[in-house]
């Protein structure tokens, strides 16, 4: 993959990148980054590359032919027209997910304002979309052009040691990450949870995933909506008091008992008990919640249920007793 930057300050960004990780990966050849100086295709015979804004108002806007030109020069370089992002504050906030998202493709431009920022006309002209690090303002865009740059290069292959060094980091797939911890096992009368020494896999790996999902519970309940969980996640959440605040979690676990019940040729809430380990009244809340789905017949008393058919398919009955 290949990134440029397109910035007036290459030596403030040739800094950040020829550090840690992001060294190593270009110097493996797993990443091309590059700062391109704009300075250098400015027109005026002092080296400007800004000037006041039309209407008045405070500061300097970057003008429009240094930056188009240095554009076109990169275009040229490449062959091809490369997507462009002009890092902003009033562009997509980014995420994990919009990470990923670009990290699939082979060319990316980071455009890098500055001052008050740049003449609307030559964005209009390049800019394929507007990414945001965050609802704040910053002196330029070179600081969220890096925090990209990164994001997206971890995510390349071989620039860490193993996909699973990303895959169960924050956000990755809408959960916090779970707590570390290294030597000594006992800092300040704090002990290191008993289940990370013992050596056995399955049970760090439950802890690590029960982690995630209280974090994320307790301080981003929000990511949970487009988390990918299970119904013993769910139902590990709801031991929590904050689940209450989290509606959407019923009606997810409803979601995974219906794949379930549409295999069963017979089922109770007994049985549903049984195969997610869940109390009794919640086992008759989702058979109700399948019945105002249509996924289920209205039960009656003495009477087995149906499922209601797919198209295509036939009724099966699932019995309330066993």
């Amino acid at each position: 993959m290949r990134i440029d930057i397109l910035t007036l300050f290459p030596e403030m960004c040739e800094a950040v990148l020829s550090e840690s990780i992001l060294k190593r990966a270009r110097g493996a050849g797993l990443v091309e980054i590059h700062c391109r100086d704009i300075r250098p295709y400015t027109k005026d015979k002092h080296h400007r590359v800004d000037d006041s804004p039309y209407g008045g108002g405070f500061g300097l806007v970057m003008q429009a032919q240094p930056v188009y030109d240095c554009y076109r020069a990169l275009c040229a370089e490449l062959g091809k027209k490369p997507h462009l992002i002009y890092m902003s504050p009033a562009g997509q906030t980014l995420t994990q997910q919009k990470v990923k998202a670009l990290s699939e493709m082979d060319n990316l431009v980071l455009l890098c304002g500055h001052y008050e920022g740049m003449d609307e006309r030559v964005l209009e002209e390049i800019v394929d979309e507007e990414v945001s690090i965050g609802d704040y303002v910053l002196t330029g865009g070179e600081l969220p052009a890096l925090v990209l740059a990164d994001s997206i290069t971890r995510m390349q292959p071989g620039v860490l040691a193993a996909d699973e060094a990303f895959e169960k980091e924050s956000h990755y797939d809408f959960l916090l990450e779970y707590p570390q911890y290294t030597k000594p096992p006992v800092w300040m009368n704090r002990a290191v949870p008993e289940v990370l020494l013992t050596g056995h896999h399955g049970n760090i790996d439950r802890w690590q995933r029960e982690q995630m999902l209280e974090r994320t519970l307790k301080r981003r309940p929000d990511l949970l909506q487009k988390a990918q969980l299970t119904a013993a996640d769910i139902l590990y959440l709801r031991t929590f008091p904050e689940s209450r605040d989290c509606p959407f979690l019923t009606d997810r676990l409803a979601d995974c008992v219906e794949d379930y019940v549409r295999t069963q040729k017979k089922v109770s809430p007994t049985s549903l008990q049984r195969k997610f380990k869940m109390e009794y009244a919640l086992a008759v809340r989702m058979l109700d919640i399948l019945e105002q789905r249509g996924v289920v017949s209205a039960y009656e008393k003495g009477k087995p249920r149906t499922v209601l058919p797919s198209q295509g398919e036939e009724y099966v009955e699932i019995s309330e007793t066993e």
